[in-house]
């Protein structure tokens, strides 16, 4: 992974065989970014997304492996009991040209990625919420 700052933007670049997940919260952690959003695209090889399932209030995952370009990355980085917390949500396309999406948990990374971090100065934080089974934005 390769990243530059210029300003309050962070241009990344993830590689070949890394996860994409781990390498955004890592570039978090060493900038010390507690608030933002983050954009991106590029391929996967394998990639693990979910859906809420609000009547159980879990997440169903499901993980697919085969060539995928990811056509669309967004998410927020806020924190959690003081650690980076990152909620992406991604598009993905498959050899059919057919495309879905949903929660991201992990992607390994098969050619590139190219994202781009927006900083913004402050923090908010997140809390479990019961009623929606969620870690909620505590504004």
């Amino acid at each position: 992974m390769n990243y530059k700052q210029i300003h309050n933007t962070v241009v990344v670049r993830i590689d070949k065989g890394e996860e994409l997940v781990d390498s955004l919260k890592t570039i978090c952690k060493k900038l010390d970014i507690k608030l933002g959003s983050i954009k991106g695209i590029g391929a996967t090889d394998k990639v693990t997304v979910g859906l809420m399932n609000t009547k159980t209030k879990k997440y169903q995952s499901k993980e697919f492996n085969g060539d995928h370009e990811i056509t669309s990355l967004v998410g927020n980085i806020t924190t959690m009991n003081g650690d980076v917390y990152l909620h992406l949500h991604v598009t993905l396309g498959n050899i059919e040209h057919k495309v879905f999406g949903g929660h991201l948990t992990s992607a390994v990374i098969s050619v590139t990625f190219e994202g781009f971090i927006d900083i913004i100065d402050g923090q908010i934080n997140r809390e479990y919420n019961d009623e929606v089974g969620l870690n909620i934005l505590q504004l």
